[in-house]
């Protein structure tokens, strides 16, 4: 592979980053960088922006309004966003929901949920985990009965990312008990309106309410919003976690973050002497740094994989355990670079107005510590995913 951007490539680039000076508004992207709670309004705001250009679907088909980039053009994108500080398009509808209805939905569900998708009209969220239905996916209970024209559905779902906002959930539930139990999965989609549905918040680590648990009591779904065939479920879930699990790599937001690291480093000194010159953390930033870059190069190659329509196998779990790892650890050198300023939520033991203790830079450093730690488990648990590479690649 090239590693070179062709001159079309760079003038791309030039022209994101244009595009994202004029219209990413600042205090929004002050609000990313500083980890703040984004709200409902803020992520749709984005939404908007990104779709008046085209650039809201960049890997959909351009029959149905997507930019139809390929793999350079996306991974320049989210690059640029990403050291842009523009807010992270929530995923579920756009890249996760979609591909699959481009794939195996029916042409009345791509005619009626695509375009709502990019014109916002809906906020889809997933219903795959249930408790003690996690990474062992397979086992889930939610039971999808059906009923003449509908199913009636009932069960839990959890760890609902934005669920509170969502009005649509694309959900896996168990339509035929006595088969395998990969055999036995449909793949639904449901009006979060519906009777009989409950969101209840769970409030994480860092004190957000990102999660959701999800209840569904005698709720009834039409049968025309089942998805391909019923019991096919299975299938379509493993295609959509592919997708869900390359864009888990995160490679520009490990960009942005080993950026800032560098800065705090520069800005920070021990002895008077900047962190960055101690060769202990000189050295894991290094390291951090070559695994990124290998990370980069692996994430161009497979994403090409899967512009040219193949979806991606094994290797997105590569990228899912590699990219976290990476994530996670630019995290905790933030976190050692800012020292005592990294204690949680420090805001917590000021009184009134006062300012929060620390640079301001320092400020953001925990929240984004305790929320990654989520990424060693979401999309399929590091420890899953390493046995699924060592069967696929090694016969285990």
């Amino acid at each position: 592979m090239d590693l070179n951007y062709t001159a079309e490539e760079t003038a791309f680039r030039e022209e994101v980053r244009a595009f994202l000076q004029e219209k990413l508004p600042r205090d929004l992207a002050q609000k990313v960088r500083q980890r703040k709670e984004l709200t409902k309004a803020d992520m749709e705001g984005w939404h908007a922006t990104l779709n008046q250009k085209g650039w809201l679907a960049p890997n959909w088909p351009k029959e149905y309004g997507g930019a139809e980039w390929n793999a350079v053009q996306k991974h320049i994108f989210e690059e640029e966003c990403a050291r842009a500080g523009a807010p992270r398009i929530v995923p579920f509808g756009l890249s996760m929901l979609a591909p699959v209805l481009i794939k195996f939905g029916s042409q009345q569900q791509k005619d009626h949920y695509l375009p709502r998708i990019l014109n916002g009209d809906d906020w889809w969220c997933q219903g795959y985990s249930e408790p003690g239905a996690g990474s062992d996916l397979a086992s889930l209970k939610t039971r999808a009965v059906r009923e003449g024209d509908h199913y009636i559905v009932n069960g839990q779902k959890t760890w609902t990312t934005l669920g509170q906002h969502a009005n649509m959930i694309f959900c896996l539930v168990r339509t035929d008990p006595e088969v395998k139990q990969q055999e036995g999965i449909s793949f639904l989609l449901i009006d979060m309106n519906s009777p009989g549905i409950e969101v209840r918040p769970i409030i994480l680590l860092d004190g957000v309410h990102e999660v959701n648990e999800v209840f569904f009591d005698n709720v009834k779904v039409p049968v025309e919003n089942l998805v391909g065939e019923e019991n096919k479920g299975w299938t379509y879930a493993k295609y959509l976690l592919t997708h869900e699990r390359t864009g888990i790599a995160g490679v520009g937001f490990s960009q942005a973050g080993l950026e800032s690291v560098k800065r705090i480093a520069r800005a920070e000194s021990a002895n008077g002497r900047p962190l960055i010159e101690n060769p202990h953390f000189a050295a894991r930033l290094a390291r951090a740094e070559i695994d990124l870059m290998a990370l980069a190069t692996s994430n161009l190659r497979i994403i090409s994989q899967a512009a040219a329509g193949q979806a991606p196998g094994v290797e997105s779990s590569m990228l899912k355990v590699k990219g976290t790892i990476i994530r996670q650890e630019i995290n905790d050198l933030a976190r050692r670079a800012v020292g005592p300023y990294a204690m949680p939520f420090p805001s917590e033991s000021v009184e009134g107005d006062n300012d929060p203790v620390g640079p301001e830079y320092a400020g953001p450093v925990a929240a984004g510590y305790f929320n990654n730690r989520k990424l060693s488990i979401f999309g399929g648990s590091n420890e899953i995913q390493r046995g699924i590479i060592a069967k696929m690649k090694m016969g285990g």
